[in-house]
């Protein structure tokens, strides 16, 4: 029989472990529900002006406030790419802003179809394929079919008649989910500090802008909605990427990907808080059907 003195150090490092792991879940948490209260608040501001034109409003505050933070060092990226004409460099980050602005144009255009939850449970298959992409563990093949079975839910539930123009820009965001993740990892690799996300930010910004303008016209620049324009802009970048910087610095990628699970659901519930958006009991069931099949995909 073991000595019991022998098992208190091991407790007593297992209670460590959990309470480093308090800070960085909590960081990851309230950055979930910040984008998604950004998300409820675009969902609302679409009666004033257009989902482009928040697109843009979101992707310029965002933007600006990502240069701010990166300070000196996006000039000097900046300097640095054209010194070297470190073409490759450039591409990667341009193609970051690509994902970026393509990512939040599509998804506010599916916000304005279909219900929050349900679009941010199709958007998730995304960085669901890059788990599983290259995997050589038979069970990831039943994440996928999982997911699967939660968006055949979701197509049969009391939104049986959903717009297939908002299923299909959430899959289109879910696509260029899976490449921000890719690029993101790459930029990070190239690019000091934030240097290269506030670079992808003003990228992304700029690709925005001419539908942004050409939808929103005069109307978007009144006092109020520039007002919440910046709000969405804070809520859903710039403090959920500064979070979940800062909990990865903390955590595994592997614990990191089972928390950002939750997300769906919190999207769903700021769905049904903020914008009276119920799912039917089929609907909630698809959307766990997707967070477990995420949160078991990131257990590697």
């Amino acid at each position: 029989m073991r000595d019991t003195k022998e098992l208190q150090p091991a407790k007593a490092q297992d209670g460590e472990t959990r309470g480093r792991m308090i800070l960085p879940a909590a960081m990851i948490l309230t950055g979930i529900v910040s984008v998604q209260f950004g998300a409820g608040l675009a969902d609302k501001l679409f009666g004033q002006i257009p989902p482009a034109a928040v697109t843009g409003l979101r992707l310029w505050t965002s933007a600006i406030a990502m240069v701010a933070l990166s300070g000196r060092g996006f000039s000097r990226s900046v300097r640095d790419l054209r010194e070297r004409r470190a073409f490759g460099d450039a591409a990667i980050a341009a193609s970051f802003g690509l994902a970026l602005g393509v990512m939040n144009f599509s998804i506010y255009q599916s916000f304005a179809r279909i219900p929050l939850g349900i679009s941010v449970t199709i958007e998730f298959l995304g960085p669901l394929a890059v788990a599983v992409a290259g995997s050589r563990h038979l069970r990831d093949v039943g994440w996928v079919v999982l997911a699967a079975t939660g968006v055949v839910l979701l197509t049969q539930g009391g939104h049986g008649h959903l717009n297939l123009a908002g299923v299909l820009f959430a899959g289109l965001a879910g696509a260029c989910w899976a490449a921000y993740i890719v690029l993101s990892s790459a930029t990070g690799r190239r690019f000091p500090g934030s240097a290269g996300l506030a670079i992808a930010m003003v990228v992304s910004a700029v690709i925005v802008t001419p539908p942004a303008l050409v939808s929103g016209g005069s109307a978007m620049f009144g006092p109020a909605v520039l007002a919440a324009g910046a709000a969405i802009g804070l809520l859903s970048s710039v403090i959920p990427y500064r979070l979940e910087l800062e909990s990865l610095r903390r955590m595994p990628m592997r614990l990191f990907g089972v928390w950002m699970s939750m997300e769906p659901a919190v999207a769903a519930l700021i769905g049904l808080v903020l914008l009276g958006q119920h799912l039917s009991g089929a609907e909630w069931l698809a959307i766990g059907c997707v967070m477990v099949a995420c949160a078991g995909a990131a257990q590697h």
